[in-house]
């Protein structure tokens, strides 16, 4: 792939990554009007479970199809993906439906591990943990088969039908969400169990209106991708058995990786209520709204910077293979650097301005629910956004370079970490004792990806050394002047309304964001991460490559 086509296709999939996590934020804020946290907690208590096991049934399936037919085309061997495609729609299919069976009758056991003292749920039942389980166990029916037909057009370098396909899907699904919920509890006066179950529902109806997107694109290409096949210069003529063992073998490592989040999250999914609850050191309902604020309200927010991560780790699997297979050193070597220099440039500022600005955000964004507990876990838990962005492009590094093994060692290594501390530490610590353990696992495992990145791809990360200073020097600069300046207009603007909570943010952003462009324009950092277009005509010298 081309510079020109590998920032073409992440612009797409990151503009359409961004605005799919922005309208999963915007969902949220009149999603907790309605519900409030307990409804948030009692959602995530179904939709966790729901994508462990979705990630399981589509088996890292996007980014491993991608993969391989990228890998036969660059050898000029078209017919081979296009099988994988006809032949892999049906064992998605039967992937998804054992997968939706699993869920459906596992559901009263999963339930009675994530709660142990089901009055915690304030008013609602394990009923209610059970039938919102089994409600969303429908979506894994069509899910793993768009994940294939995704990945067959990302490998072909088209990002459009997955870009269009994921922003209609959320649309749809946040329309479900809402317009089920209020229909629910204003309209019929029913529960609240009821409503947040039912909501779920919005999984398969954003997963069918996705679906229908991608067929469009099909029946659109299809004629083009024929030719294309039917002109294959060359023919490995490999057995389906073979297709299926090099695909897997790309995929389960891949599946493993990109269950990072929703892995931790199941860790604190049955850990963080039960050890709260039997530590004492809450009162009674507030463990389940801190799994709430944690797990979602708070945790929407913290995943809209790393956006651009998501869209890049897509991306780059593709493009990477095909440097690795042609043993282009120079644009292998290029790609990686360019990468992590604009995840740090965008994403650094970002979590500094989340901490720094974290009860203004939270007030706008979820006012006026339980915004002293919500401000303050947003303030210790943004920067972990980093962290979750440096994994998702190191994890599509290593994978682009068939290294997914030690991808899958880091993952392990970090959640054995999370695993064996959470517990203890929310017990003993107290709810910020489940975000130390996320830090401490996702740092470990972030490491060992570094150190394998460094020895397989020969790569010399002392090269990102100056322009990563820079990044949090100035980060650092604009969060001191953002925190001054927010002091100062909350003299008069108190965070003791919505509006007064907004004006407080909004400043903060703007003076934030000027800030941290002049600083990154005046001393040249822009020119290497965005390009000559930023070049800084001025006389002093500019940042070298290190």
């Amino acid at each position: 792939m081309s510079d020109t086509k590998l920032v073409r296709g992440t612009l797409v999939l990151t503009a359409a990554t961004f605005l799919s996590k922005l309208l999963g934020l915007i969902y949220v804020i009149p999603f907790t009007l309605l519900v409030g946290q307990t409804g948030n907690a009692l959602y995530q208590f179904g939709f966790i479970p729901y994508t462990v096991l979705l990630s399981m049934a589509t088996l890292g399936v996007p980014l491993a199809v991608s993969k391989f037919v990228s890998k036969y085309q660059s050898m000029g061997d078209y017919q081979v993906g296009y099988r994988l495609l006809k032949s892999g729609i049906l064992f998605m299919f039967i992937n998804g439906l054992l997968a939706a069976l699993a869920l459906y009758f596992s559901a009263p056991l999963v339930a009675s591990w994530i709660i142990s003292d089901p009055t915690e749920l304030k008013g609602n039942s394990m009923e209610d943990i059970i039938f919102t389980i089994r409600m969303v166990s429908a979506a894994l029916l069509i899910v793993p088969v768009m994940a294939i037909i995704r990945g067959y057009f990302q490998g072909h370098q088209s990002m459009g039908p997955t870009a269009v396909s994921q922003v209609i899907e959320q649309i749809v699904r946040i329309i479900f969400i809402l317009l089920a919920v209020y229909f629910i509890l204003n309209i019929k006066e029913g529960s609240l169990g009821l409503a947040v179950g039912v909501a779920t529902l919005g999984a398969f109806f954003g997963a069918l209106a996705g679906l229908v997107v991608l067929v469009y694109y099909w029946f659109k290409r299809r004629a083009f991708v024929v030719k294309e096949v039917n002109a294959s210069k060359v023919s490995y003529s490999l057995s389906l058995k073979d297709i299926y063992k090099e695909v897997i073998s790309y995929a389960i490592p891949l599946s493993f990786v990109g269950l990072a989040i929703p892995l931790f999250q199941l860790i604190d999914l049955f850990t963080v209520t039960n050890a709260l609850t039997h530590s004492g050191l809450m009162e009674q309902g507030e463990p389940v709204t801190f799994f709430a604020i944690f797990s979602s309200t708070a945790h929407k927010i913290i995943l809209i910077p790393m956006a651009l991560a998501t869209a890049f780790s897509i991306t780059l699997v593709p493009t990477i293979t095909k440097s690795y297979v042609t043993n282009d050193q120079i644009a292998l070597q290029e790609q990686i650097t360019k990468t992590y220099r604009i995840i740090l440039f965008i994403t650094v500022p970002a979590v500094v301005g989340l901490s720094t600005l974290s009860f203004p955000v939270f007030s706008t964004f979820y006012w006026p629910n339980d915004l002293e507990m919500g401000g303050t876990v947003l303030r210790y838990y943004a920067p972990i956004a980093l962290l979750f962005s440096l994994f998702a492009v190191s994890g599509a590094i290593l994978q682009g370079i068939n290294k997914q093994k030690y991808a899958v060692f880091a993952l392990g290594s970090g959640l054995l970490i999370k695993l064996s501390l959470n517990y203890v530490l929310l017990y003993y610590i107290g709810p910020f004792g489940g975000i130390l353990a996320t830090y401490l696992g996702y740092g470990l495992a972030i490491f060992i990806m570094f150190w394998s990145i460094r020895k397989y791809a020969q790569y010399r990360f002392s090269q990102l050394a100056k322009q990563t200073i820079a990044i949090f020097l100035f980060a650092a600069i604009m969060g001191v002047y953002v925190g001054i300046i927010t002091t100062y207009i909350q003299q008069y603007f108190p965070i003791v309304s919505w509006s007064n909570a907004f004006i407080v943010l909004l400043s903060g952003i703007l003076m934030g964001g000027v800030i941290y462009i002049l600083l990154s324009y005046r001393f040249g950092l822009a020119q290497y991460v965005l390009g000559a277009r930023f070049h800084k005509r001025a006389t002093r010298t500019e940042p070298n490559e290190g």
